[in-house]
C-alpha cells in the first residue's frame, strides 16, 4: 500500500513538474513573440519619416504606406528607392 501511495505521488509530482516546465517554456516564448513584435514595429515606425521626406505627392505617400501595412518594410523600403531612382531622372532630365 505503501509503494502505491508512493508511486502515485512520484507520477502526480512528475506531471506537475513537466506541466510547470512547459508552462516556463511558454512563458519564453510569449516574451521572444513580444520582443520581436517590437522590433517589427520599431522599424515600420522608422521608415514613416523616410516616407514623409522622400515621397513628392500624397498618392506615393499613401502608396509607400499601404505597401509597409500590406507587403511589410523589405518592399516599402524597394519602393521608396525605385521612387528615388524616378526623382533622380526626372531631375537629371530638366
Amino acid at each position: 500500500m505503501t509503494l502505491t501511495l508512493d508511486n502515485q505521488s512520484q507520477i502526480r509530482e512528475s506531471s506537475l513538474t513537466q506541466a510547470l516546465r512547459q508552462i516556463q517554456q511558454l512563458n519564453s516564448k510569449i516574451q521572444e513573440l513580444e520582443q520581436q513584435h517590437q522590433d517589427y514595429v520599431r522599424s515600420q515606425q522608422n521608415l514613416i519619416p523616410a516616407i514623409a521626406e522622400i515621397c513628392v505627392s500624397p498618392m506615393q505617400e499613401i502608396e509607400a504606406l499601404r505597401i509597409l501595412i500590406y507587403r511589410g518594410e523589405a518592399a516599402c523600403r524597394r519602393y521608396l528607392r525605385s521612387v528615388l531612382v524616378k526623382q533622380r531622372e526626372g531631375f537629371l532630365k530638366i
